[in-house]
C-alpha cells in the first residue's frame, strides 16, 4: 500500500497543478469582468477569436511540426479512436496544461523512447492530443448547435444586450456617434473598409453575384443532395481547416523543411511566419479559460441580485462526472493496453499509448463556452455552461487516478 500510494502522490500533485491553473485562470476572468477590463460582448468576441484564428493557428504549428511522411501513420489510431471516445470533453486546454505539468514533475519518463528528450516526447504527446481536438472540434461544431440552440422562449425572454460603445457613446446632432466621424464616401467608423471604395464596391458586386448564383445552384438541387451537404458544411470549421494545413506542410517534405527547419538548413520561414503562428496558437488555451471566468462573473453578480443566472442539474453534473473521471478511464485503459500490447495496429509509440488511454478522460471542454456564443444560445445558457464548467473544473484532480492507471497499463505493454 505504501508502494501505491507513494506512486499516485506525483501524478496526484500533477493534476492538482494542471486543475489548480485552470481554475486560478478563471478566476483571473473573473477579475478581469468585475475591475470592467473585458466586458460581456468583447469576452464573446474574443471567444469567436480564439476558435477561429488561435485554435487554427495551434494545430498548424502543432501537427505540422511533429508530421511526418515516415510518422504519419501514427496519427490513424487516433482518428479511428476519438469518434467512439468522444462527448465534448476537454480535449485540448487541460492536457496541454496536464502534459506540462507532468513534464515537470518528470512523471512520464518512464515510458520514453530510448534516447529521446522529455521536451521531445511532450510536443509528440501534444500533438495527439491537438488531432484529437480537431476531430472533437468539427464534431462540437457540427453536432453541438442542433443541442444547444435556442428556442424562440428563450429568445424573446433574454435582455437586449448593448455593446459597450451604444451605451458609453454619445451621439451628436446628426444622430452620430462622437466615434464616427464623416468622410467624402459617408460615414466612418471602426467597421469601415480602410480599402477605398473603387475596389470595395466592384469586390462587393462580385461576392452578391457569386452568392446568388450559388444559391440558385443550390436549390436546383435535389433534397437528399441539399441535406448532405448542409451536414457537411458543417464539418467544415477552422480547426478542421487548420489541421488540414498543418498536416500538408507536415507531410510535404519542401514544405516542412521551409517552416519547421532551423533557418541555416533551409527553414528560410521558421523564424518568421511559423514563429507567428506559434506565438498566436499559444494564446487560445488561457484565452478560452478567461472567457470562461468573464461568463461565470456574469452568473455570480445576477445570482447576487436575486436573478436568474444559469441551473446546474446536480443529476446532470453527477453522471457527467461518473462517466468522464471513471466509466470512460476504466474502458479506455485497458482497451488501448491490449491493443497495444496483444496486436501489432498501433505504432510502436508508448506516448501514443498513453495519450489514447486518457482522451475520454477529463471534464467537459471549454469550448463549448465558444460554442454557446456561436450558435446564439440564450444567455441562461452561457452562464449554466460557465458554472457548470467551473465545478466539473473543480473536481478534476479525480484525474490523476486515470493518469496512474494510464502509466501503469504503458509501462506493462512495454514489457510485453
Amino acid at each position: 500500500m505504501g508502494v501505491a500510494a507513494g506512486e499516485l502522490i506525483v501524478p496526484f500533485t500533477g493534476a492538482i497543478q494542471a486543475a489548480f491553473s485552470v481554475l486560478l485562470t478563471i478566476a483571473f476572468g473573473v477579475v478581469a469582468a468585475q475591475c470592467n477590463l473585458l466586458s460581456p460582448n468583447a469576452a464573446k468576441e474574443v471567444s469567436k477569436l480564439c476558435v477561429r484564428m488561435f485554435l487554427p493557428a495551434l494545430l498548424i504549428y502543432k501537427i505540422g511540426s511533429n508530421l511526418h511522411q515516415d510518422t504519419g501513420v501514427r496519427y490513424v489510431p487516433v482518428l479511428t479512436w476519438v469518434a467512439p471516445a468522444i462527448a465534448f470533453n476537454n480535449t485540448t486546454s487541460l492536457p496541454l496544461l496536464l502534459i506540462q505539468s507532468l513534464k515537470q514533475t518528470q512523471v512520464l519518463d518512464a515510458i520514453l523512447i530510448g534516447g529521446e528528450s522529455g521536451s521531445e516526447a511532450m510536443d509528440r504527446a501534444e500533438s495527439y492530443f491537438l488531432v484529437n481536438a480537431m476531430v472533437s472540434n468539427s464534431l462540437t461544431f457540427a453536432l453541438g448547435p442542433r443541442l444547444l440552440r435556442p428556442g424562440d422562449e428563450d429568445a424573446s425572454n433574454e435582455p437586449h444586450e448593448e455593446d459597450d460603445d451604444s451605451e458609453n457613446g454619445e451621439a451628436n446632432g446628426d444622430g452620430v456617434s462622437s466615434d464616427m466621424e464623416r468622410g467624402p464616401d459617408g460615414i466612418v467608423d471602426e467597421e469601415t473598409s480602410l480599402l477605398p471604395q473603387q475596389l470595395t464596391k466592384p469586390a462587393n458586386r462580385v461576392e452578391v453575384k457569386g452568392y446568388l448564383k450559388t444559391r440558385a445552384w443550390f436549390n436546383n438541387l435535389s433534397p437528399w443532395l441539399q441535406e448532405t451537404l448542409e451536414i457537411t458544411w458543417h464539418f467544415a470549421n477552422a480547426p478542421l481547416i487548420g489541421a488540414i494545413v498543418g498536416a500538408v506542410i507536415g507531410l510535404t517534405p519542401a514544405l516542412h523543411r521551409i517552416f519547421f527547419s532551423p533557418s541555416n538548413e533551409g527553414g528560410y520561414l521558421n523564424a518568421s511566419i511559423t514563429a507567428a503562428i506559434k506565438n498566436i496558437g499559444d494564446l487560445f488555451a488561457s484565452l478560452q479559460i478567461i472567457v470562461v471566468g468573464v461568463k461565470l462573473s456574469k452568473s455570480l453578480l445576477r445570482m447576487k441580485r436575486g436573478e436568474h443566472s444559469g441551473e446546474v442539474h446536480k443529476g446532470s453534473l453527477a453522471t457527467v462526472t461518473l462517466i468522464r473521471f471513471i466509466i470512460w478511464p476504466l474502458i479506455s485503459i485497458p482497451l488501448i493496453y491490449a491493443i497495444a500490447s496483444k496486436t501489432k495496429l498501433l505504432d510502436a509509440d508508448p506516448m501514443l499509448w498513453f495519450s489514447m488511454m486518457l482522451m475520454p478522460t477529463g471534464p467537459p471542454a471549454m469550448i463549448l463556452v465558444a460554442l454557446a456564443d456561436v450558435t446564439g444560445a440564450a444567455e441562461s445558457m452561457k452562464m449554466t455552461v460557465a458554472k457548470f464548467l467551473t465545478i466539473s473544473y473543480a473536481v478534476t484532480p479525480m484525474i490523476c487516478f486515470a493518469v496512474v492507471g494510464a502509466l501503469k497499463a504503458t509501462e506493462a505493454a512495454i514489457d510485453q
